[in-house]
């Protein structure tokens, strides 16, 4: 064979060996595409989660300016035992979780965040983590308002973009809803008059009466129950599944339950209540509500 023969062989098995795997590298990208941004976190050690941090007790700040709360505490436990050894909470309003989730501003919204059919077409969602039933909370002089049916005709405050305003839109239709970016914001305005009522969760109503001292309470029976799960973009379903992973241990090793009782009160069943509202909504689905 001459100088000429076996360098052409040399070239055309080097060809032969790069071949495949260009193909490879082809292929990868698609088949990669929904590890991305799990791929990305664990490169950079750190996750970017967004709450309010106006929403006791789920998420609030607390004396030294911190971020606290039940999803505070489960944010940090799900990092944990995903391997992501930093979280960056990002303070962000109701309204725009979704479009921020859309936009690459935070990884995961977690903020007592109700997974809807509506919000589900634009992201997608975690297995539930928390549950609360909503209410009514008035002024503590008010005597006309004692159910969901003394509530027509009146000014019913909620936060923007949350399930309780997607609620109160669906089933208070006679009355008034008036939306607020926080719940300080409607808890003042129900102090002052200028709405006859709240709706919001039997724990983000009492912690707001109890924190600032305000004359308000709790009337009529719980409106509905809500789940509560994290939030994340379309099509990441290794971030899910790992978020799920971590979820489950949570639920099955009393971590859930014991950061339930911190924050929502020691005799609170959060897993029991969990199971319950799955049920409600399982039975919703099939009766078509």
């Amino acid at each position: 064979m001459n100088i000429r023969t076996k360098t052409f062989a040399r070239v055309r098995a080097a060809i032969a060996a790069i071949v495949p795997a260009c193909a490879l590298l082809a292929v990868q990208p698609a088949w990669s595409a929904g590890d991305r941004l799990l791929a990305r976190i664990q490169a950079a050690g750190v996750i970017r989660i967004a709450n309010t941090q106006s929403s006791p007790p789920w998420t609030f700040l607390n004396d030294a300016n911190q971020p606290a709360g039940y999803d505070i505490d489960m944010a940090y436990e799900v990092a944990r035992r995903m391997g992501i050894p930093k979280v960056e909470f990002v303070a962000d309003a109701f309204k725009n979780f979704v479009e921020g989730l859309k936009a690459d501003k935070y990884d995961l919204v977690m903020n007592d965040l109700t997974p809807t059919a509506e919000r589900a077409k634009q992201v997608d969602f975690s297995s539930p983590y928390g549950v609360e039933d909503f209410r009514i909370f008035v002024r503590q002089d008010n005597t006309d308002i004692r159910s969901q049916d003394d509530l027509a005709g009146k000014r019913i405050g909620v936060t923007t973009g949350s399930s309780n305003e997607s609620w109160s839109r669906a089933h208070l239709t006679r009355s008034e809803i008036k939306t607020y970016d926080n719940g300080g914001l409607v808890f003042a305005d129900l102090g002052n008059r200028r709405i006859d009522a709240v709706i919001i969760s039997h724990f983000g109503g009492l912690k707001y009466a109890n924190v600032n001292h305000l004359p308000i309470k709790e009337v009529g029976e719980p409106l509905t129950y809500q789940l509560s799960a994290a939030a994340m973009a379309k099509d990441e379903p290794a971030l899910r599944a790992s978020v799920d992973q971590a979820i489950a241990a949570m639920m099955a090793d009393g971590t859930i339950e014991r950061i339930g009782r911190k924050w929502v009160g020691e005799q609170y069943d959060m897993v029991g209540t969990i199971r319950r509202a799955e049920q409600e909504a399982a039975a919703n689905a099939q009766a078509g509500k």
